[in-house]
């Protein structure tokens, strides 16, 4: 979310503070009047865009993934054949080339007979 409104809210409220205290101390009636009843609602919504800017970043923070687990994972190597055959468990074996020639063999010779 942009903080536009933010930043233009607060430097609204702002100056027309710094305006209502120098026109009270200067004497100036009418321009401390105006500047007096703006200076509530601006008031207001600053207290309301902060409030809603600081839940946002809350439920952004919340929401977050966890990052520092992603990135402390180093890269797996490049690892050989039998590297990985010896890290696959027993039942996911990778079948054996002479097997597979056996099996055709057998199913070729049931054919013949």
């Amino acid at each position: 979310m942009p903080h536009r409104p933010l930043a233009l809210v607060s430097a609204l409220a702002g100056s027309d503070y710094l305006l209502w205290n120098w026109s009270l101390q200067g004497n100036h009636d009418v321009l401390s009047l105006v500047s007096g009843l703006t200076l509530p609602p601006l008031a207001i919504a600053l207290a309301w865009l902060l409030a809603l800017n600081t839940t946002r970043l809350l439920a952004q923070i919340a929401r977050a993934p966890r990052q520092h687990s992603r990135t402390t994972t180093a890269p797996q190597a490049a690892t050989t054949p039998q590297q990985t055959a010896a890290q696959q468990p027993p039942h996911q074996q990778p079948p054996h080339p002479e097997g597979d020639l056996q099996q055709k063999a057998s199913a070729s010779s049931k054919l013949a007979a």
